[in-house]
């Protein structure tokens, strides 16, 4: 443990930043298995719904830098390609 203020301080601002942002990561994978439990009901508007709330979390999510843009735009591909294949 730090003995000074400002180390403190940031220990203390790190503890809340890591909360938010697994928190918010969190959020982002909840989306992202609504999108896939809508793909199984079937209903096409609750599906197209779902996967615009899944696709913003990962893009608010990388521009945070919570994930990595790479992991943003693969997690994106992934659900694409699910989308596609449940429209076929």
């Amino acid at each position: 443990m730090p003995n000074i203020k400002s180390a403190i301080k940031r220990v203390e601002i790190a503890k809340k930043r890591n909360a938010i942002n697994t928190a918010r990561k969190s959020a982002m994978r909840t989306a992202i298995k609504r999108f896939d439990q809508s793909l199984a009901s079937g209903e096409q508007e609750q599906i197209q719904a779902s996967f615009k709330r899944a696709l913003k979390a990962v893009d608010k999510n990388a521009s945070r830098g919570i994930i990595h843009k790479n992991t943003a735009a693969r997690k994106k591909s992934q659900l694409q390609k699910k989308l596609n294949n449940s429209i076929n």
